[in-house]
């Protein structure tokens, strides 16, 4: 198992072999890319925000939906990692792995710890994904296996296979 580099990212994106929809070119490190935001719910408001500054209130958890649709192959998945501008601000994301086969947007839990409001803007950058090589090809890919969530878009709570 290895961690896709920079250049590994650009030529698997250039071939096809993996897939970021809405690429920004600022948004590649050297050991991931960084997703943005594209839209924020905060538990207890039933509108979902797609503009603007949201402030999320003191100790209250929330969604963001990634403006990136991602595509994996069956033989890569992928961490992510919440930025540290977000960490610093008292944030705290709380993420599962990207399992190889997923392809659509992601939707991220994360929540404020402070003891006070949090601006967010939606469109920033607010984790990265860091792909890494399976040894071999998955047997059976996430679609094939629970596939709850492939082919989301935007912030989704509730599965989206039933």
């Amino acid at each position: 198992m290895g961690i896709l580099s920079d250049r590994d990212i650009a030529e698997s994106l250039l071939t096809g072999f993996i897939g970021i929809s809405n690429y920004e070119e600022r948004g590649l490190t050297p050991n991931g890319y960084d997703l943005r935001i594209a839209e924020i719910a905060v538990r207890g408001d039933p509108d979902v925000k797609k503009e603007g500054v949201v402030s999320i209130p003191p100790r209250t958890m929330f969604y963001v939906s990634t403006v990136e649709r991602v595509r994996l192959p069956d033989d890569i998945c992928a961490q992510l990692w919440l930025r540290t501008t977000w960490i610093r601000r008292g944030v705290i994301g709380a993420f599962g792995k990207i399992d190889a086969g997923f392809e659509g947007t992601l939707t991220l839990g994360a929540y404020n710890a402070t003891d006070d409001p949090v601006e967010i803007p939606v469109g920033e950058r607010f984790c990265q994904m860091v792909f890494e090589s399976l040894n071999s090809e998955s047997d059976r890919n996430y679609s094939l296996r629970s596939g709850n969530y492939q082919g989301q878009t935007g912030v989704t709570l509730d599965p989206v296979k039933k």
